[in-house]
This record gives structure tokens, C-alpha cells and sequence, in this order.
């Protein structure tokens, strides 16, 4: 009758056993690291926002989104007048990334503010309000603040504040309209134009529509309306269907 074999655990898996004791002692000082591990403070975070790795800046712009104090906007805000650009560009999409609360600081800097820097960087941060919140109605404050700084004199100002009423959407196609019927700045035109191309609405079609036959209107803001005007017929025609109710 044949022995029953030996258990391989005391015999044929001692090599194995070695083996996992190696990985182990390898692994060990890491997993020690991991539980000894501990959130970074806010200096630290507000320090990570400099660093020139993208992604550790987007790491600590979160981190800060979704744990504030009651330092944290007065303190980003107090970064839209930084040299740094790196660190400046962080602090506004960081102030997106925390979303509508937001929103009145960035209105009052946008509209209130000695500093061209601030101003353009306020509009650019609520640029990124309505880019992370796209199913959150934008702030009637927030629009309304857009819609004054249309007529800031400085085009870093009015082009921002453009592009950010686009990221909003149709709420601000009125406003946007308005704007292009009265203005005459060819530059803010320009860019309202094409803001309305990107938005969609077929509000738009009749007014680019006049402006391509108008012949008093300016030859750039012309061009840049037949080329928006053929972009938002496309983009609506290839609108999907309402939904039923």
C-alpha cells in the first residue's frame, strides 16, 4: 500500500514559502508608508498648486474643491493677481472646481477690480463654474455680472467674459445678442460670433443671417459670420430630436 504523499506545505512548498517572505519584506516599508499616510494640509495643497507637474496641480485643485474652509476662496481669489502663471491659471480652475459658491467674489472682482488681471481671470473662473457644473442652472448673479463686463474696455476683460457666456450656454444667448446689435468693436463682434456658432441656439441663425447681408458691417466680423452661421446650421441640424414626453 503507497504512503500518502507528504504535505507539500511542510516540504514541497518551502521554496514558495521563501519567496513570499522576500515579497513581503519588500513590500512592507510601503504598506507601513500607506497607513501612516495623512491628508496634506492646505499649505501644502496651496504650495502643489505651483508644482509643474499638471497633474499634481489637478490633484491638490481637487483636493481643495471638495474639502474648503472658510479661508479657502478669499485665499484663491487672492491668487488672480499672481506673476506666476502656473500657480494664477491653478487658482481659477481650482475656484471652478468649488463651483457656484463661487460665483459673487468672482463678480465683485470681475466688475469692481483695478487690476486687468483679476478681471480677466474672474471671467476665466466662471468660465469654469459653468464647465464642471454643466447640469446646475449658472448663477442669474454670475450672467449678470458677464453681461456688464461686455463693456469693459479692455479685451482681455470683454473676450473672457464672452467665452464664459458661452460655456454657459443658451441662458445667456439674449444677452449675447444684445451685445452684437450694439456694439462697435469689431473684436468683441468677433468673438460673440463665434460664441454663438458654439452655442447652438437657433436664436442666432437670424442675426448672423443679417449680418452676412448687411453691407455696412464689418469685412472680419462679416467673414467670421458666414463661416459661424454655416458651423450653427450644421450643429443644428444635427441636433438629436426632443425627447417625448
Amino acid at each position: 500500500m503507497a504512503h500518502p504523499r507528504k504535505s507539500e506545505c511542510h516540504v514541497g512548498d518551502r521554496p514558495l514559502i521563501g519567496n513570499f517572505l522576500a515579497v513581503y519584506s519588500v513590500l512592507l516599508p510601503t504598506l507601513s508608508s500607506f497607513h501612516l499616510h495623512t491628508m496634506p494640509t492646505t499649505e501644502e495643497l496651496f504650495q502643489q498648486l505651483k508644482h509643474p507637474n499638471p497633474h499634481l496641480r489637478d490633484q491638490a485643485m481637487w483636493e481643495l474643491a471638495e474639502n474648503p474652509d472658510e479661508t479657502t476662496i478669499p485665499r484663491l481669489m487672492g491668487i488672480l493677481d499672481e506673476e506666476d502663471t502656473t500657480y494664477r491659471r491653478a487658482a481659477v480652475k481650482a475656484l471652478g472646481a468649488i463651483g457656484p459658491d463661487t460665483v459673487p467674489p468672482l463678480v465683485e472682482a470681475l466688475l469692481n477690480s483695478d487690476n486687468v488681471t483679476v478681471r480677466g481671470s474672474a471671467a476665466k473662473a466662471l468660465a469654469q463654474v459653468a464647465i464642471n457644473y454643466p447640469d446646475e442652472p449658472f448663477p442669474t448673479e454670475g450672467m449678470q455680472g458677464l453681461k456688464t463686463a461686455l463693456n469693459d474696455p479692455n479685451p482681455v476683460v470683454h473676450i473672457a467674459a464672452v467665452m464664459a457666456m458661452g460655456e454657459i450656454g443658451s441662458p445667456t444667448v439674449d444677452s449675447l445678442l444684445e451685445a452684437l446689435e450694439t456694439t462697435d468693436n469689431p473684436a468683441l463682434a468677433v468673438s460673440i460670433v463665434n460664441a454663438l456658432a458654439s452655442i447652438g441656439d437657433e436664436r442666432g441663425v437670424e442675426v448672423l443671417t443679417a449680418l452676412t447681408q448687411d453691407e455696412s458691417t464689418d469685412t472680419y466680423v462679416k467673414e467670421t459670420a458666414v463661416s459661424a452661421l454655416s458651423r450653427l446650421e450644421l450643429l443644428l441640424n444635427n441636433q438629436p430630436p426632443p425627447k417625448s414626453e
